[in-house]
């Protein structure tokens, strides 16, 4: 082969590996411009605790910044000041929403502060007083003394798409204004909180998000604002490819209601619910596990008043399928106090529609547990030995009756079902006594799965039990 054959090849060939390279770089985004235009609305955020505000170990971010401080300390605390538990300690990020001084950040960069600084990326620092804040949501409205103050552009978080990129402004351990991107990586996850409350739908992103990100704004390729990051999943503490966001549209809701009344009313049905699997799914006639599954209708309820009941399956709310059992208090909890609505429930194997008038989700206020001393004890085939449960127990628990066990083994272990448990029903009938139980257990038919509901520590739970032959 000519040597000037084999050189044209080749140039042909580098050629195209350009123009690949070239036009895959095209197809990248470019941020630049989104940042410069957004990142005067976007603060750091720190508070000021008095001495005596806090005691006990540090952890292990703040640790961190103190290191990052003694080698890279901020502009004010440069020399002589105020003792350590009067300094600004960078706690996370914040943006402004409106003009006059408006800005949104999370409820846990500022809970329990003395006082809040805001610094803007001119170094500008002003006092922040908080307007309002929202533990449900982890939302904080904080508002500066301020005019003509730069703002960010808010969107429509129900429009993302999952794989749509996304990027975020904040202060990671302390350094101002770091840029980090991503993609969607999923929407509507449910993430309870330590009272297992899960009324935010949040925004799930591989966006590099630290300690120090709190309440920064996360930013669509328009440059609008869909989300405010909020958590991150770690066993580290630090970033491992998995963060949150609280969306935008949950967060304008929470300011217009702080702003109107200075608190939040969210929707309330009054009922615990749980999953459905297979095993569950199977021993309440369904083709397949979906739904939100009642384990108890608070008394006096907007559930109680609508005639819903431990057992049913809720599979609709107002027009929205209720595919897991995290997707009802994140439609719940946005409806007005006094609206109505329409659930679509499975009772019995037949489908049934209820008409509902939305409540307001009260404070939760947990009771104590407690039973007394064992006696008239019952065994059943089904491998429990159970005790009637005192009346003091079933007003704590808020039951009307039940069975306490005592003792699990067999199909009864096999399906979860533990000592101290209690059995409130039993193949879809109420256990009110030891009598009751007795008789449930005996028409029991071999080989079916059928659905316990027990009570475990103040918390209702379907478990499917397969009856041994």
């Amino acid at each position: 082969m000519r040597a000037d054959s084999v050189v044209a090849r080749a140039s042909v060939a580098v050629a195209a590996v350009l123009a690949w390279a070239a036009a895959s770089a095209a197809e990248l985004p470019d941020f630049t411009r989104l940042v410069e235009s957004n990142a005067p609305a976007v603060v750091n955020i720190s508070t000021v605790q008095h001495r005596g505000a806090r005691s006990g170990p540090r952890s292990r971010n703040e640790e961190l910044e103190e290191f990052f401080r003694r080698f890279f300390p901020p502009d004010g605390e440069r020399g002589p000041g105020p003792g350590p538990n009067l300094r600004p300690r960078s706690l996370g990020s914040g943006f402004v929403i409106e003009a006059d001084g408006y800005i949104l950040t999370n409820n846990h960069v500022v809970d329990g502060a003395d006082e809040i600084v805001v610094r803007f990326n001119d170094r500008l620092e002003l006092t922040a007083e908080v307007v309002g804040s929202d533990p449900r949501s982890d939302l904080a409205l904080l508002k500066v003394a301020a005019e003509g103050l730069p703002t960010v552009k808010l969107g429509d978080s129900d429009r993302l798409r999952v794989g749509e990129w996304v990027l975020a402004i904040g202060s990671p351990f302390g350094f101002d204004y770091s840029v980090t991107a991503g993609i969607v990586s999923a929407k509507g996850r449910s993430l309870p909180d330590e009272r297992n409350e899960n009324y935010v739908p949040f925004i799930q992103t591989d966006v590099a998000i630290n300690p120090g990100n709190s309440g920064g704004p996360l930013f669509n390729l328009d440059g609008e604002v869909v989300g405010i990051n909020s958590q991150i999943y770690s066993n580290s503490g630090g970033f491992m490819g998995v963060s949150f966001a609280i969306p935008i549209d949950v967060a304008v809701d929470v300011v217009r209601q702080i702003k109107a009344t200075g608190r939040v009313a969210r929707g309330w049905l009054g009922v615990f619910i749980q999953e459905v699997n297979r095993d569950l799914a199977e021993s309440f006639g369904l083709e397949r596990p979906h739904g939100a599954l009642v384990t108890q209708v608070m008394e006096g309820s907007p559930a109680e008043k609508a005639d819903l009941r431990a057992g049913d399956i809720i599979t609709g709310f107002d027009g929205t399928p209720i595919d897991f059992s995290a997707d009802l208090p994140h439609v719940v909890g946005r409806m007005s106090v006094g609206s109505n609505a329409k659930l679509r429930v499975v009772r019995g194997g037949e489908e049934k529609t209820l008409n509902v008038t939305i409540g307001e989700l009260p404070e939760r206020e947990d009771g104590e547990g407690g039973f007394t001393s064992p006696r008239d004890e019952v065994r059943s085939r089904i491998g429990l030995r159970v005790e009637p449960l005192p009346p003091n127990a079933a007003e704590r628990l808020g039951i009307a009756g039940g069975v306490r066990v005592m003792e699990s083994e067999g199909a009864a272990a096999e399906a979860g079902i533990r000592s101290g448990d209690v059995i409130t029903r039993l193949d879809n009938k109420e256990v009110t006594d030891t009598d009751a139980f007795r008789e449930i257990v005996a028409g029991l038919e071999a080989g079916r799965s059928v659905p316990v509901l027990i009570n475990r520590g103040q918390v209702p739970t379907f478990l499917a039990l397969r009856v041994p032959d």
